[in-house]
């Protein structure tokens, strides 16, 4: 067993300028532009623009609206795209995966590209995308991303697809994850990160079992070939690989896969890869150990793929610990010298720093003692977590009795008591999972989630949105592989349902989270609009492939409540052996609430977090988002459920949307104070972009809607100073 949290493993992989610190000018290439994911590669959310500052900023007017034309609500459909702007040219995408360019002045489109335009929408797999990714050498222009299983390569001045890249421009991405993944669920829903002439990509995969693993790829942009793997379930061989005490843990477990995006040093030749937990995320009985790489920080040498070093932020996760979002590449005053860091927000309410090079803490991080006690049989907890001791969590990380939400009557208070007295009395935020329950704070959605953090190279401020907001977890037996023998079709499709989908919908089809209700299911999509979705996945949802279709139809049957569900079921297929490897699973994502719908606990229920990284301190932490209903009787700013980041810039602004109560905001990026806020079409759950044509500063949000109950959208808004 490797005894130590990180492991310094450099050696002699021609990293490029190892030493040497950078200045602020590394932040943008060109101050004008918007050209990777986040502002940049160092994931700063970081802008030198400043016409639009703290002075004019109440002006901003809308410049522009964008409507894509195809969000669907029967769907819950929404746009997390954080859009890229190049050239006076904006990149982004649609709720059905569309890739779109646009006048960046004028919003006028110059193409559009739908990669299933050959296809019927109802055979399709959407996912969720949140950027794209651009390279060009010369004339050569070329935007890529992820639509279903399939990595495209369009050119970035026509709209088509370069046919030189790998099959007639788009390669699987089921392809070098092994023999076995054909039928699994993988795509992408962050863009990858170019180095040189390489697309360094992470995928998404499946959260519970079967599931295919996480690997990194690097592709040639030229012509799609892989031209190195990391695998994150290490080989036989590998650094890692006896971190598992199965041996054969790399052949059958799935995840550990970096669903967040990633960030680079392109000077040193170093990215920086998180990860997330290993399947099944709430179940580690068959993968007993700290389960390297999953829930880590990695370093790789980008030219090759090799390890240079790695931290573990949570060991042999049970509770769905994924790290979130891009670690932000920052440089801040430590010990009287400039250092180059890494910073990693997570959704437990911490940041870790790393020197960039080594890996090495740059403030302490104790391996304290949790919980190890195993509630369910054949699991085995770590018993130690590593816990930052400076920068101070950003966010509460308990909640217990007296927590309870104090802005409802006290007969919601008593039903929300009701509920916590029938969970685990332990309050610990790494409490095994049991089937009586527990209390997942800070919830499954964070904490930090995919919008990540934003640094001011000028202040050493790292800014943090957040959620705060109590979830419960509650493990039952995993029956899925019960009897064929005299089940009615609907009995069958609900014991397919209890292994396939109760962790999402629940056992009462109430969803949760970000999964929806599929009570009246009926009322609103059709049997083959159900089976297609089953079959393909849809946003959150994976493609349950490996579902033999016979038992699709009778889940389909269940969930509809079909004419057919009293006849017997008979079955042609061989039955799904898949689940029989499990011996538990989860009864859904649910949020505990008050009978109002308002989170149980007491507010802020999202904040706004400055800390600055060269000491460690937060400097200040106001609520973010607002209920109307609320603040018409009185109550101060509770703040909201937040998902998107945003965007700092030289003006002195912090702008963000995010909320659900469909505003964007500005805010004094040294103070907290708020200074605008406009109302938009729909949520704005994405990240802004800010970019400068003609001299004039525009920002960019997509609201897309669809998170946490509120209607879809589909349009993109830009705001900039009137003339």
């Amino acid at each position: 067993m490797l005894k130590n949290l990180f492991v310094l493993v450099i050696i002699s992989f021609g990293i490029e300028s190892l030493t040497g610190c950078t200045n602020n000018q590394q932040y943008l290439t060109n101050k004008n532009n918007w050209p990777v994911y986040q502002g940049n590669k160092f994931s700063s959310h970081y802008s030198l623009l400043k016409q639009i500052d703290t002075g004019n900023v109440k002006q901003l007017k809308i410049a522009w609206i964008y409507h894509t034309g195809d969000a669907d609500t029967a769907t819950q459909s929404e746009i997390e795209c954080n859009p890229i702007e190049i050239d006076g040219i904006l990149y982004g995408t649609s709720p059905e995966l569309k890739l779109f360019a646009l006048d960046a002045a004028t919003g006028k489109p110059k193409w559009v590209f739908d990669p299933f335009a050959n296809i019927r929408l109802t055979h399709v797999q959407i996912n969720f995308n949140r950027s794209v990714t651009y390279w060009a050498k010369g004339d050569d222009k070329r935007i890529f991303y992820a639509a279903g299983s399939c990595l495209y390569a369009v050119d970035a001045q026509t709209g088509k697809l370069v046919p030189s890249f790998g099959d007639e421009g788009k390669v699987n991405l089921h392809d070098g994850l092994g023999p076995d993944v054909g039928k699994l669920y993988v795509t992408a829903t962050s863009p990858g990160i170019i180095y040189k002439d390489l697309l360094i990509m992470g995928t998404r995969v499946a959260e519970t079992n079967p599931a295919a693993p996480g690997d990194i790829r690097a592709y040639d942009v030229i012509t799609g070939k892989i031209k190195w793997i990391f695998h994150t379930i290490p080989h036989p061989g590998e650094v890692g690989y006896n971190t598992w005490e199965d041996p054969d843990a790399w052949k059958h477990t799935g995840g550990a896969n970096c669903w967040a995006g990633m960030s680079l040093d392109e000077k040193r030749g170093i990215v920086y890869v998180p990860t997330g937990s290993a399947t099944f995320d709430f179940y580690g009985g068959l993968r007993k150990g700290k389960d390297l790489f999953s829930n880590c920080l990695i370093a790789l040498n980008a030219s090759n793929g090799k390890l240079i070093w790695y931290y573990q932020t949570i060991h042999h996760d049970l509770w769905d610990r994924d790290i979130p979002s891009p670690p932000n590449l920052v440089t801040i005053d430590h010990d009287g010298k400039k250092a180059d860091v890494v910073a990693q927000v997570t959704k437990t309410g911490y940041v870790f720093v790393f020197d960039r090079v080594s890996g090495k803490p740059l403030f302490p991080i104790k391996e304290e003692p949790v919980p190890d006690t195993p509630a369910l049989p054949g699991e085995q907890p770590w018993p130690t977590q590593p816990i930052p001791q400076i920068p101070k969590p950003f966010m509460e990380q308990h909640f217990a009795m007296n927590d309870i939400n104090n802005l409802v009557p006290d007969s919601s208070r008593a039903m929300v008591r009701k509920e916590l007295s029938l969970l685990q009395p332990e309050n610990n935020m790494f409490e095994p999972p049991s089937e009586r329950g527990t209390i997942i704070f800070p919830g499954f959605d964070g904490g930090a989630e995919w919008g990540g953090a934003s640094f001011d190279p000028t202040t050493g401020l790292l800014y943090i949105n957040a959620n705060q907001v109590p979830w419960s977890l509650t493990m039952e037996k995993n029956n899925s592989m019960k009897a064929i023998s005299g089940q009615t079709i609907a009995g069958r499709g609900r014991v397919v349902y209890m292994g396939n989908c109760v962790a999402c919908h629940g056992g009462n089809r109430r969803g949760g989270g970000d999964y929806p209700s599929l009570v009246d299911l009926n009322k609103v999509l059709s049997e083959n609009q159900v089976l297609n979705i089953v079959s393909n996945g849809r946003g959150m949802m994976p493609a349950f492939t490996q579902i033999p279709e016979d038992d699709k139809k009778a889940l389909v049957s269940f969930l509809l409540d079909l004419e057919n569900g009293h006849q017997p079921f008979v079955s042609k297929s061989k039955p799904d052996e898949s689940q029989k490897l499990m011996p538990y699973t989860m009864t859904g994502y649910k949020k505990i609430r008050t009978p109002e719908g308002y989170p149980a606990n007491k507010p802020p229920w999202g904040t706004l977090t400055a800390i600055n990284l060269n000491t460690g301190k937060t400097i200040w932490q106001i609520p973010l988002g607002e209920y109307p209903e609320l603040i018409k009787k009185g109550f101060p700013v509770t703040g909201t459920e937040n998902y998107g980041g945003a965007v700092v810039t030289a003006g002195g602004l912090l702008i963000i949307a995010a909320t659900s109560d469909n505003k964007i905001r500005a805010f004094n990026k040294r103070t907290g104070e708020l200074l605008w806020e406009a109302n938009l079409p729909a949520s704005g759950f994405a990240t802004p972009s800010t970019y400068e044509v003609n001299g004039k500063q525009y920002v960019v949000i997509a609201c897309g809607g669809g998170k946490l109950d509120t209607p879809s959208g589909d349009a993109y808004v830009a705001f900039a100073l009137p003339k």
